[in-house]
């Protein structure tokens, strides 16, 4: 194309000459027409900009990032005059499409429909762009490209996925040793029932009660509302990069999920801890639980904070004063403080995992860690199942 330029401009320079020095109708013939080429050009280019049309489609609302979901568009000529070359540049920083060449060029003649069937992958959750970004129109002398933004983008808002893993690095023993107090606490049923709930084991049902007050009981367990185990989320956002926080906070979402699916397909009860109403005492003891709070961390939108320490040391205290014994963070930042905090606090009895969702090195914060604290380092674009 750049070679094609110079040769009009020199075709225009010769013609310039010939004017100049013949005159005549012929040179002035000869240099009006190749002057008016690039106009002819841009007119031809404002033309399809406001004849060409697209139609896109993305076939399901519910996407789930790293899964495939069917998308098609079409390229449509309704116009009496041909499209010599379109072609479509597509949002690819946070998803690819399937089976789709680059820089594919299409010509259309009026009335031709070109449909292309796909599907979608979208890389991150959270809400953003895909699709077709742009249209490059070239004229049909090829002396020029004219770029488009696509008036009517698609806006995809993804879910993170529930990862099932068969073990979790970091927590596998303190796992174990929650487990053999459940074991050893579901052998000892006290007398006070209280109403059943979805879940509850059946050979626990007060049937005597149950018959008294018409209602489903069962007993009370000893221990059974010090579930041992809190799971903690950083909900800090920490740049205001498109590129760089979206996708942090989707690992770390997804990490926080695989940890909670994998205690709640053991039931292994756990608490989530958060100032608002939302997670107010929010307990999960099985998967009715898990997928509510699935729920409320799928709408979960993160916010800078000048203080994201300070619920950190919060959801501590409160581990400590309920007496719970592990607590688990999922954390977007490890900083000096958060680590002098997680230090005293194991000393009073809490085994603690870290999980920070970072790139950088974490290397002197590691060897810090002892038997009743583990940091381990998550990086933003490493599967989970073969980190965990």
């Amino acid at each position: 194309m750049k070679k094609r330029r110079i040769i009009l401009l020199l075709i225009w320079i010769l013609s310039l000459v010939g004017i100049s020095f013949y005159g005549g109708p012929v040179s002035y013939g000869f240099f009006f027409a190749v002057t008016l080429v690039p106009v002819i050009s841009v007119v031809y280019a404002v033309a399809v900009y406001w004849r060409f049309h697209i139609f896109q489609k993305i076939e399901s609302h519910d996407i789930v990032c790293r899964q495939e979901v069917p998308y098609h568009f079409v390229l449509q000529n309704e116009d009496y005059f041909g499209f010599a070359s379109i072609r479509v540049k597509m949002f690819d920083d946070f998803s690819t499409l399937q089976e789709m060449k680059e820089d594919a060029e299409y010509e259309l003649l009026p009335g031709d429909r070109y449909v292309h069937d796909t599907s979608i992958i979208c890389k991150y959750r959270g809400q953003y762009e895909v699709g077709i970004k742009e249209v490059h129109v070239t004229d049909f002398f090829r002396f020029f490209t004219f770029k488009y933004k696509n008036k009517d983008t698609i806006k995809a808002l993804v879910s993170p996925r529930m990862i099932a893993l068969e073990e979790v690095k970091g927590i596998g023993e303190l796992i174990a040793h929650v487990q053999k107090e459940n074991t050893r606490l579901d052998t000892e049923p006290d007398v006070v029932v209280r109403d059943y709930v979805s879940g509850d084991s059946l050979k626990w049902i007060h049937w005597k009660a149950t018959a008294k007050e018409w209602q489903l009981k069962t007993r009370t367990r000893t221990g059974e509302e010090k579930q041992g185990v809190v799971l903690h989320f950083d909900d800090t956002r920490y740049s205001m990069n498109m590129q760089e926080y979206l996708p942090a906070e989707s690992q770390l979402l997804e990490t926080f999920l695989a940890i909670g699916l994998f205690l709640a397909q053991r039931h292994i009860p756990y608490s989530v801890f958060r100032q608002e109403e939302a997670f107010h005492n929010c307990k999960v003891t099985g998967m009715p639980e898990y997928h509510k709070l699935y729920e409320l961390m799928d709408r979960r939108i993160f916010i800078p904070k000048k203080t994201g320490g300070e619920e950190f040391r919060y959801v501590l205290e409160r581990t400590l004063y309920q007496g719970d014994k592990v607590f688990i963070g999922v954390l977007g930042k490890l900083d000096s403080n958060m680590l002098s905090d997680a230090v005293a606090f194991s000393e009073e009895g809490i085994s603690i995992v870290l999980y920070v969702i970072t790139d950088e090195d974490m290397g002197e914060f590691i060897k810090q860690g002892n038997e009743r604290l583990k940091v381990i380092r998550i990086e933003t674009e490493v599967p989970l199942e073969d980190v965990l």
